[in-house]
């Protein structure tokens, strides 16, 4: 696979890799415009956009974009991030022009009229109300709010419903021109590619990203809070024992792949540590997780154990026994060599398809990361049993977590 990096005089970053035979062909733009970017009274501005660009542009009418889509064989989607969004299609090779024409398209003109923009509004509102009833959502949002108050990180995407209702069209388009600008936007194609595609991409209306050689920085670290919460939760069954600790910052590559077979060597399969000892053996558990919330400014590692209520006091002592003897102790070389087994058999299962290649890669660009798609599998050799007790299992340690124990409503 031939991966290729270049920028355009705008400051746009844009980088292609060919995968031969692929059936279709991915182009996902990336943008530094995630809820991080919102000032105070925007709040679900960034991801009220994303709705917002589909919704016609100069020269497409409503829906017009989603039909010629179609028609070409293909499909589009998109997502807001804490630190960015992106917007995707799906093509065949041969019509990767005409899918890159009209993604750019809705992009850079959106209408964002009154009309279509209050029947949106509506959609958003109600996704949001929806969204608040979810016992896992009231929780997680308890859990940001708690440990990264007074950062950013810790508002919900969606907004709430006072500030969503607030915002008007005049106000979007502002957001739009302020961060849907050359310097912060990076183009990612993936897939079957003609040998002129550098051409076609340099040639293509991204040039018209306005292009900015300043802009106010509004970012700011993070200040995790440790902390101890109990919450009850409206319509969660049983027990949850969420856990949080600060996680470093993304450009931090390789210790996030520590922190990543220390979670794997934890939770992952049922010969780790914590699934074995308190799952299949204790029972006093049901499930665990440990997610990496990796962001820009520092992220976060999330514990998410499930019990019986009554089994909450127990678990809770019998997880943090288990992480404090990490710190303490080296694990045995066994389940360091499956953990990253695990992991690698991970890496590569994410670059399987046109979509996964292209978002990582696109993530990557935008954040001036520019390293092999496979690095973190030359970098994995680097975790020894004795190098993740000094660098990463302190990270874990159950002193320095914000924890938060919910239980179901009597």
């Amino acid at each position: 696979m031939k991966v290729n990096h270049w920028s355009l005089p705008n400051g746009a970053t844009c980088v292609v890799a060919d995968i031969e035979q692929s059936t279709l062909t991915c182009i996902d733009f990336w943008c530094k415009g995630g809820s991080l970017y919102e000032m105070k009274n925007e709040e679900g501005m960034a991801h009220f956009l994303e709705h917002m660009i589909f919704k016609g542009s100069k020269n497409l009418k409503e829906g017009e974009f989603d039909l010629k889509i179609e028609s070409l064989g293909g499909s589009s989607n998109a997502a807001t991030g804490l630190d960015d969004v992106h917007y995707h299609v799906l093509v065949p090779p041969e019509k990767i022009e005409e899918g890159l024409n009209l993604i750019l398209e809705l992009l850079l003109f959106p209408k964002i009229e009154k009309e279509a923009f209050e029947v949106e509004k509506e959609v958003v509102l109600e996704e949001i109300a929806q969204n608040i009833e979810q016992p896992d959502e009231i929780i997680y949002m308890k859990l940001l709010k708690g440990c990264l108050t007074p950062h950013r990180y810790s508002k919900p995407i969606l907004g709430d419903e006072k500030t969503v209702k607030s915002i008007n069209p005049r106000q979007m388009k502002q957001f739009h021109k302020n961060h849907y600008v050359g310097k912060n936007c990076t183009l990612s194609i993936a897939g079957e590619l003609p040998n002129e595609i550098i051409s076609i991409v340099s040639n293509s209306k991204l040039n018209e990203l306005k292009k900015i050689t300043k802009g106010k920085n509004i970012c700011t670290k993070t200040t995790f809070n440790r902390g101890y919460q109990k919450e009850t939760i409206p319509r969660l069954e049983g027990g949850r024992i969420l856990k949080a600790w600060k996680l470093p910052p993304a450009k931090e590559q390789i210790l996030i792949l520590g922190a990543e077979i220390a979670a794997t060597i934890l939770c992952e399969g049922k010969s780790s540590i914590i699934v074995k000892n308190l799952r299949e053996e204790k029972r006093i558990i049901e499930s665990i997780d440990i997610d990496l919330q990796i962001l820009e400014e520092g992220g976060l590692i999330l514990l998410d154990v499930s019990c019986q209520k009554e089994n909450l006091k127990l678990a809770e002592s019998e997880i943090n026994s288990i992480l404090k003897k990490l710190n303490r102790d080296l694990v045995a070389d066994k389940d360091l060599e499956r953990a990253k087994r695990l992991v690698i058999n991970n890496i590569y299962f994410g670059l399987e398809l046109s979509t996964q290649i292209a978002s990582t890669l696109g993530n990557q660009a935008l954040w001036g990361r520019h390293q092999s798609l496979l690095k973190s599998i030359d970098d994995i050799s680097y975790w020894t049993t004795s190098r993740l007790n000094e660098l990463i299992f302190p990270l874990f340690n159950p002193e320095n977590a914000f924890t938060l124990i919910a239980e179901p409503e009597k």
